[in-house]
């Protein structure tokens, strides 16, 4: 019987964005508005959403996790950041809308330039923060037109067979994984809640909502999130909204003792209740609807926003979800090994959707696999430099001699998720992509070999990923790394390597490490571990220091490694690295996999 697979290659087609674009514009027309704003956002600002809320793919075929379109009657913008830049153009039909570089002109540069006096732009409140909202008012009020917000969203009127919401199933995350009981999270969250002086906390992110009460759900695609709200006083039991009602017995019987259950109907008559007699409500700056500030102040509420102490607390692994992603790790590296020797053993014919196909089916036969961490990037050739290429049937293409092969995946495993990108060459590389694929790899290196004083935030040290890319006048418009979750998110904060990271870097957290370049039309280059964060002893040292352990374990391609650009100690650190991805991987190999994993992790010094 064939396995149903975890990914599609089909994409909404950008024919129909004229026909849509047109049908919403009647529809604002219709409703007194000069326009609307379109987020790539659910209710919860999830990167990954429900088939229903995905309104900007409906609308525009903008297939990417992050975006926002804004329609007006006679022109339209889709502002999309570094990742998204090549994508755009591709997806949409630019003599509709418009693509426009978030580096060079963010949403609301771009509504202040755009709107006239006297318009209206409407907004759905419950797809944009408190800050957003701020940000679109003050462009508005700049432009001398008016932001309004509407109760109903005007896309769902003229997306006619939208789908409904989600029902998946949602079950316990077990102990064994989740290394602490929901009770004991509680009693931190209400601690936190008592340092500041706060009634209750609204948890609208549902990551932390499945870190708090050890569930986990199936509502979207790639995460295993069940959707819905909670509101956790400081004293008293917790109340659970959740969107599906189909909980498992397990589940019932383990919240019991913890929080009341709800349909998410009832969300929002509860949070009002809990915000009567002026009591002040934590609301997550980042996540929070303006929707729910609405609620919480005509309820007679303070709407506190700030951070949701439970982002912090899950960013933290215990010793249980850190032992379960070695694991993981371990398991995806047997997997994604195997994946590159057969790779090597393809001759012409294999296509970019095969080889995702191939990988998937690795990752499944270890039985373990309960979904793909995001769809799959495998980028042969220009399609490479893409840096969130999603491959579909329309822009499939053959994996050709000559060329560099960018393939970044990753895995859901119960007592783990994965994320590794490797870049291979497919029969001889040039001499400029061995150059750029060595600079890469140095600043891959300046990561994992990095040693910092407790306290450095990833945005201290972003730059050693990027040095050897600047020294020969390049760079890579991404971030260097995300925080990873355990069994949730591929994207987790607030952790990151990037020039935004401003939090502090601390034992426990895992972060993804993967600077690139990528020359457009040509080919990309990506390599990417994920690394947690550990303490470091340096004999005669003064401070505490932290450092990182790398967690994936597959080989680099030895074929573009440029010997003279590294140094002895970069050499080291790889020759190590191999050395140790072999004997960790190679008892769980079949002989001829062990044989090609021997050959490719043998000490750079060795003549290929």
């Amino acid at each position: 019987m064939t396995r149903a697979r975890f990914q599609t290659f089909d994409d909404p087609s950008h024919s129909q964005g004229a026909s849509r674009i047109r049908a919403l514009r009647e529809a604002l027309r219709a409703a007194g508005l000069d326009g609307f704003v379109v987020p790539r956002a659910d209710e919860h600002q999830s990167e990954y959403v429900a088939p229903q809320a995905e309104r900007l793919a409906w609308l525009t075929g903008f297939t990417g996790s992050a975006g926002t379109a804004v329609i007006l009657h006679d022109e339209a913008a889709l502002v999309v950041d570094g990742r998204y830049t090549l994508q755009a153009p591709a997806q949409v039909d630019t003599a509709v809308i418009t693509p426009v570089p978030l580096a060079e002109t963010p949403v609301s540069a771009w509504v202040g330039a755009h709107l006239k006096p006297g318009e209206v732009l409407a907004y759905d409140p419950w797809l944009h923060t408190p800050d957003s909202v701020a940000r679109l008012g003050r462009a508005a009020s700049k432009a001398g037109a008016t932001l309004r917000a509407v109760e109903a969203n005007p896309v769902d009127s003229v997306w006619t067979d939208r789908p409904g919401s989600p029902a998946g199933s949602v079950v316990v995350h077990p102990l064994a994984f989740a290394g602490e009981a929901a009770a004991e999270k509680l009693g931190r969250i209400r601690a936190a809640l008592a340092d500041v002086d706060i009634a209750a906390l609204v948890i609208s992110d549902p990551h932390n909502l499945a870190w708090a009460f050890n569930l986990r759900g199936s509502d979207v695609a790639h995460t295993p999130l069940a959707l819905g709200y909670a509101v956790v006083p400081r004293e008293g039991r917790a109340a659970l909204y959740l969107t599906s009602p189909n909980l498992s017995p397990e589940l019932r019987t383990a919240l019991e003792p913890l929080a009341d259950l709800h349909p998410r109907a009832a969300f929002e008559d509860g949070l009002a209740a809990q915000a009567a007699n002026a009591a002040r409500v934590r609301l997550d700056a980042g996540t929070a609807a303006y929707a729910l500030k609405l609620r919480v102040e005509a309820a007679g509420g303070v709407a506190d926003l700030g951070p949701d102490p439970i982002t912090a607390m899950k960013a933290v692994k215990n010793p249980s979800e850190i032992a379960g992603t070695r694991a993981a790790h371990h398991r995806d590296g047997v997997a994604v090994t195997r994946f590159l020797a057969w790779l090597d053993g393809q001759g012409e014919g294999l296509t970019e959707i095969a080889a995702v196909k191939a990988l998937e089916d690795f990752r499944a036969e270890s039985g373990l696999l309960r979904d793909v961490s995001f769809p799959t990037i495998s980028g042969s050739g220009a399609n490479g430099a893409i840096v969130h290429y999603r491959v579909s049937r329309e822009t499939n293409r053959h994996i050709l001699p000559g060329e560099l092969f960018l393939v970044d995946s990753g895995a859901q495993y119960e007592d783990g998720t994965t994320d590794i990108t490797r870049t291979v060459a497919i029969g001889m590389p040039s001499e400029a992509m061995q150059d750029r694929f060595t600079r890469v790899l140095k600043g891959h290196l300046g990561i994992a070999r990095a040693v910092f004083p407790q306290g450095t935030t990833g945005a201290q040290i972003d730059s050693f990923a990027r040095l050897p890319l600047w020294e020969a006048g390049l760079d890579f418009d991404h971030g260097t790394g995300h925080g990873v979750g355990v069994f949730l998110s591929v994207h987790e904060g607030p952790q990151r390597i990037a020039k935004t990271g401003m939090v502090a870097l601390e034992p426990g957290m895992i972060l993804s490490n993967e600077p690139g370049y990528y020359k457009p039309g040509a080919y990309g280059i990506r390599l990417e571990n994920l690394v947690l964060v550990e303490t470091r002893t340096i004999s005669g040292g003064e401070r505490p220091m932290l450092g990182f352990e790398t967690l994936t374990l597959a080989p680099f391609d030895r074929h573009l490694i440029r010997l003279d650009l590294l140094t002895p100690e970069e050499r080291a650190w790889i020759d190590s690295y191999h050395a140790r991805v072999c004997a960790e991987l190679s008892p769980d190999l079949d002989v001829a996999t062990r044989n090609w994993l021997e050959q490719a992790t043998r000490p750079l010094t060795t003549v290929a």
